[in-house]
């Protein structure tokens, strides 16, 4: 076999679809998790500042950002050993069915492992359906925030009508607590907040962890088309293989059968 039939060989049994999948999931978590970390810590320096002054009264809520963050680490290292593991059973299972007719034996445990793996990425890919969902919450508010600032702008040339009567507050969101201080921002305060750049940053760090995590939900859909594809395969390949054993028994047999009625033949002859 020459080097280019050995390449040919070599890039036929790459599973092109787990490794765009694997790409595309690595991507929308680094996305979520790298944008989200940031986009909270910038969030609480913006509610510390801005709306709510006193510690005691966002104390919980600093606790429940700073536990997500660290559920944010760990998100990050499981789909990353997660995706690796499901590229290679995707290299494992391409090699099965490519080399179906060689040495290559699927086992009954590789199809349960396939099977498994087709169950824990449906139970991931539901549970990062919540993830999304989740994450489009902070883009409403900070959405809500920035057009009621875009509001005051555009009544800066309307003298009849003040910019202090329009505010923003945080209070009806249940982030913090009703008797936080001062809780609300109007007027050009509210402005001033949306022109800082911890403000622009967690707004548009929040709409790409939103992407990041649709993105995610698309490669575990992805992921599961290609788990159930390959576990069919292997399934027919097991009962292929069953058929070919059975064949290749009765095969043998025939030729023993016929073998000793040869010998009798010539004990006879």
């Amino acid at each position: 076999m020459g080097c280019f039939e050995c390449c040919i060989k070599c890039l036929g049994g790459v599973p092109y679809a787990s490794l765009v999948a694997t790409i595309l999931c690595f991507s929308g978590v680094a996305l979520f998790c790298g944008c989200g970390h940031v986009a909270l810590t910038g969030t609480v320096s913006i509610l510390e500042q801005h709306f709510s002054t006193t510690a005691s009264d966002h104390a919980l809520l600093s606790e429940v950002i700073q536990l997500m963050q660290y559920v944010i680490y760990g998100i990050a290292s499981f789909f990353f050993l997660y995706g690796i593991i499901l590229l290679a059973e995707g290299f494992y299972t391409t090699s099965a069915v490519k080399e179906l007719h060689g040495e290559f034996k699927t086992t009954a445990c590789g199809r349960c492992i396939s099977g498994m793996f087709v169950f824990l990425t449906y139970v991931l890919g539901v549970a990062w359906l919540g993830v999304f969902g989740f994450s489009a919450v902070p883009v409403f508010m900070f959405y809500n925030i920035w057009s009621t600032c875009e509001v005051i702008k555009s009544f800066q040339s309307n003298v009849t009508v003040p910019g202090d009567q329009i505010c923003v507050d945080i209070r009806q969101y249940g982030i913090i607590p009703w008797n936080a201080v001062p809780g609300k921002a109007c007027g050009p305060i509210l402005e001033n907040i949306c022109n800082t750049n911890e403000f622009y940053m967690s707004y548009h760090l929040f709409i790409v962890a939103c992407a990041g995590a649709g993105a995610t939900v698309i490669a575990l859909i992805h992921f599961l088309m290609i788990l159930s594809s390959n576990w069919a395969y292997l399934k027919d390949a097991s009962k292929m293989q069953a058929y070919q054993d059975i064949k290749a028994k009765e095969e043998q047999e025939l030729q023993d059968i016929q073998s000793r009625s040869k010998e009798q033949l010539n004990s006879y002859t």
